[in-house]
């Protein structure tokens, strides 16, 4: 079996080729050529901790695949010195069952997460977005910036983070990493960040609103991903209530996405106000983006067949490059 670690799946996951996978994976679950349950959640909580199980079985035009993803969310680690995020996806051959692959999940995350809103912003941010703003300095904050400069031409970023110092570090890490631009600017408050934000990516652990609905320039296109709980909020109701609403999964939304399921609580949406999954879209069976002036939010809250393509992209290229460990597991 290969083992590949997250400096590997860096090289074995650029960013276009990503892209590409996520709108595959959409398709096929709109399309029906999936089997994915909703994720099992097991809470840990005297240590503040989540465990999430994600399966996921895909027929898509890349073939068949099969895969397990585990993550954890513990809370307190940050004050620890460890990550928030732990994670490992197996990926099984799905012609035999045998295990193929164990890949390090928290950098297969982040850049799946990342390719998700890159397939988004593709298909219904304004084609001559040049602005963006970014919420939340870590690593997903990183791999969304990265995802929506690579399908659009962003010439300036805002960022914004409650931790000044976390913005520092971000803006000196990503400045001018193509295809990200040179002028990054750290945001003194969510207004100056979202006042003239073409495209804005939300991508923190807010339980309320990161901005003001009436910040908004008419036009905007957002991503949002941090929001994975019931509980959890990013966007204001009002921002949802009158934005064209697309998402990856609309019964795992509707269950999990603190950004709908609030709204729907206060009888500002209904399901019904779903316009479609992004994978409708990449089938050209729903349309995107009608109007200039419209507002668009892709809400994501990650489903298994991201891990179970992404993990597919990543095996083949690193057998192509020789990236990866082989360990004998029999």
């Amino acid at each position: 079996m290969l083992i590949i670690r997250a400096s590997d799946l860096r090289n074995a996951l650029p960013m276009n080729e990503t892209i590409s996978a996520m709108k595959a994976a959409y398709a096929a679950l709109s399309a029906g050529r999936a089997e994915v349950p909703l994720r099992t959640r097991l809470s840990v909580e005297a240590q503040e901790g989540t465990c999430l199980i994600m399966p996921a079985y895909v027929k898509s035009d890349l073939g068949e695949v099969l895969s397990l993803k585990v993550v954890t969310l513990y809370q307190k680690n940050p004050t620890h010195g460890f990550p928030l995020i732990h994670a490992a996806v197996l990926a099984i051959e799905a012609e035999t069952g045998r295990f193929q692959a164990l890949l390090e999940g928290s950098v297969l995350t982040a850049i799946r997460t990342g390719a998700a809103s890159g397939a988004a912003t593709d298909l219904l941010a304004r084609p001559d977005s040049r602005v963006a703003a970014i919420f939340g300095a870590g690593v997903q904050g990183r791999t969304q910036l990265e995802a929506i400069c690579t399908v659009r031409a962003i010439q300036m970023a805002w960022i914004y983070d409650p931790s000044p110092p976390q913005v520092e570090r971000f803006i000196s890490e990503m400045a001018g990493k193509e295809p990200v631009p040179e002028d990054l600017r750290p945001a003194s408050s969510p207004e100056q960040a979202v006042a003239n934000a073409d495209i804005i990516c939300t991508a923190t652990t807010s339980t309320s609103p990161v901005f003001e609905d009436r910040d908004l320039k008419p036009g905007v296109h957002i991503n949002g991903v941090g929001s994975y709980t019931p509980e959890m909020q990013e966007v204001p109701t009002e921002t949802v209530a009158r934005a064209l609403l697309v998402v990856d999964s609309r019964s795992a939304s509707l269950v999990e996405a603190g950004d709908l399921v609030k709204p729907i609580r206060e009888g500002l949406i209904t399901a019904q106000s779903i316009h479609a999954e992004l994978g409708e879209i990449v089938l050209n069976q729903k349309p995107g983006r009608s109007q200039h002036d419209q507002i668009t939010f892709f809400k994501s809250v990650g489903v298994a067949v991201q891990d179970a393509l992404a993990a597919q992209l990543a095996l083949q290229n690193a057998v192509k490059l020789g990236l990866g460990q082989q360990v004998d597991w029999i």
